[in-house]
């Protein structure tokens, strides 16, 4: 075998070895076929005289290569929308603490929903908003003024079924509730912000859902045994509660009635309906929770504004209107100078028409009013400081016009109730027209003050309002205005006002025989057939169900035309020329 290294140090020239050597140089072979030492590129510099490497294949004009298809299902990251650009990062793992207030949450969701509204909604919402905190605490996220804001109310309102029997405030109080719920874990301060931000938490449904099944899998990954111990434990204390508490329930009649009223009874024919109250209480948790750690970003969303008008273009479509409102208030102060019956006399309309009709267009020219301001802002002319005194005064006077019009609808609201009564669609469009009015006053404010916090200020004035709607109990307040009405007029609707929640028992129940027994007898045939626990009991059918035990009505009287009930020629607050409708 010959001596490598004296090859390598002695090596005679060689002709340029021909096209069909460079693969046995390539492979380290020399002539005879035996392999050669090749030197380091760094240990030997390259020669003159020495063969470039033979140039890299294009992967193309490989063998056995394939062209990539563009794939035609494109992953969410390729097709990140804008959710996806306006939410952060994804959170970190779910905490522990975080996913036990949701388990609570769903468990007292199952066992306490299921009978009805009232202080449960405040119970369930306890732990739902510990699970918030607590991903608040591990997201880095602080509490906020405006946050804080629209927590507490959210909570207020929550309290309205717990206060009031009556379904639709209550039913209003908790959709108000849940978006402030919204804003306050989103922090939204822009329109579309606030607009969006209050029905935002929708959008973190199945980001919730993901969140809690990964933090639940990775625990049972590597914490099966425990888990089993916690689940044996569970089962022990469960089982022993149910035996020994039976056996104390059996021993004392008042302990079984106290155990009784404390913990719900849940029946097999149930289970489906509690399953699914289980579901929603422990998605809304996580959503809440989800929503917290990861808030979508709301306000990022811009909207271009509109492109300026011309001062003569933007302001005399504007000036023209405040004209017009100005001759419709100086007609309204004749109207009430001369008396609705100089009016009604020239225009053939009876009293309850004008009343009514006037009240409906004055409740669109206010909304139809707020629309225009929104547009005239979009486009009012904003180059120099006369552009902006000049948008301050024509939709300063506007506003101020239109709260006169706003007035002169109350009033003929006041009027038409004085005379036929209140009931539930004509409190509900006069609480309506009240709060436009302060929207009306918050726009003008912001005139002034800027219109940094108008956004913000126009939903806490709406969440004032339908809480100050519950709280003030609009069953109650009607009750109450047809018993001073029948003391004054001597007329009232029974058939009407038997058909209110039992939050108009107190007033009714100073009613005269036969009228009492007449208006409570339906009242209290609901709450008899009723059977709801404590926690599913609102403090006015629990107040109703106190007066009618004192003095229960009169189920025998059939005879509901007492004196002062009115008759076929008056229901409701319509004549006998008019068709009978709701309002």
């Amino acid at each position: 075998m010959p001596d490598h290294a004296s090859e390598s140090a002695v090596q005679p020239e060689v002709p340029e070895p021909p096209r069909t050597s460079e693969p046995s140089r390539a492979t380290g072979a020399d002539p005879a076929g035996e392999p050669t030492e090749r030197p380091e590129p760094s240990e030997a510099p390259a020669s003159r005289d020495a063969v470039p490497p033979a140039p890299k294949v294009p992967a193309y004009a490989q063998q056995g290569w394939q062209p990539q298809q563009p794939n035609p299902w494109p992953s969410s990251r390729q097709t990140a929308g804008t959710l996806a650009r306006l939410r952060p990062a994804r959170p970190a793992a779910i905490r522990n603490a975080t996913l036990w207030a949701a388990v609570a949450t769903a468990l007292l969701s199952a066992l306490l929903l299921g009978d009805g509204l009232g202080p449960n909604l405040l119970i369930v919402a306890v732990p739902a908003a510990l699970a918030a905190y607590f991903a608040a605490q591990a997201a880095g996220r602080r509490l906020r003024s405006w946050s804080a804001v629209w927590a507490v109310g959210g909570l207020a309102l929550l309290a309205v079924p717990a206060l009031r029997d009556a379904g639709w405030p209550a039913f209003l109080a908790v959709v108000s509730a849940v978006a402030l719920g919204s804003l306050t874990l989103h922090g939204s301060r822009s329109w579309l912000g606030v607009f969006l931000g209050s029905v935002g938490l929708f959008s973190s449904v199945a980001g919730g859902l993901r969140w809690g099944v990964s933090g639940v899998r990775d625990r049972m990954a590597g914490s099966r045994r425990r888990w089993g111990v916690v689940f044996r434990s569970t089962v022990v204390a469960i089982a022993l509660l149910i035996v020994f508490g039976t056996l104390f329930a059996s021993a004392d009649a008042a302990f079984a009635d106290v155990l009784g009223n404390l913990i719900p009874e849940v029946s097999l024919g149930e289970a489906p309906w509690r399953f699914f109250l289980f579901v929603v209480g422990l998605v809304g948790a996580l959503t809440a929770a989800y929503t917290t750690a990861a808030p979508v970003r709301w306000d990022d969303i811009t909207v271009r504004d509109g492109k300026p008008r011309g001062r003569l273009e933007w302001a005399l479509p504007l000036i023209v209107l405040n004209l017009l409102f100005a001759v419709f208030i100086a007609i309204q102060l004749t109207v009430l100078l001369g008396g609705y019956d100089k009016v009604m006399a020239e225009t053939d309309l009876s009293y309850s028409a004008y009343a009514r009709q006037g009240f409906w267009q004055l409740l669109w020219a206010t909304m139809l009013t707020l629309l225009v301001i929104a547009l005239a802002l979009r486009w009012a002319p904003r180059g120099h400081s006369r552009d902006r005194t000049l948008v301050r005064t024509v939709l300063g006077a506007l506003c101020l016009l239109t709260l006169v019009v706003v007035a002169s609808a109350l009033r003929r609201m006041d009027l038409y109730v004085d005379a036929y009564g209140l009931t539930r669609l004509r409190i509900s469009v006069a609480a309506v027209e009240l709060w436009l009015g302060v929207v009306l006053i918050l726009i003008m404010a912001a005139g002034v003050f800027g219109a940094r916090m108008l956004p913000r200020a126009v939903a806490a004035s709406a969440a004032v309002a339908v809480l100050a709607f519950g709280l003030v109990s609009p069953d109650g307040l009607i009750a109450e205005q047809n018993v001073q009405r029948y003391r004054s007029h001597h007329t009232i609707d029974i058939d009407y006002l038997r058909g209110l929640s039992a939050d108009a028992v107190p007033a009714l129940d100073r009613l005269p025989e036969p009228l009492r027994s007449c208006a409570l007898n339906e009242i209290q045939h609901t709450l008899r057939a009723s059977d709801e626990p404590w926690y599913a009991t609102s403090w006015g059918e629990a107040r109703a169900r106190d007066i009618l035990e004192k003095r229960s009505a009169n189920a025998l009287v059939t005879d509901c035309r007492g004196p002062g009930s009115e008759g076929d020629s008056e229901r409701g607050g319509y004549e006998g020329d008019d068709s009978y409708d709701p309002y």
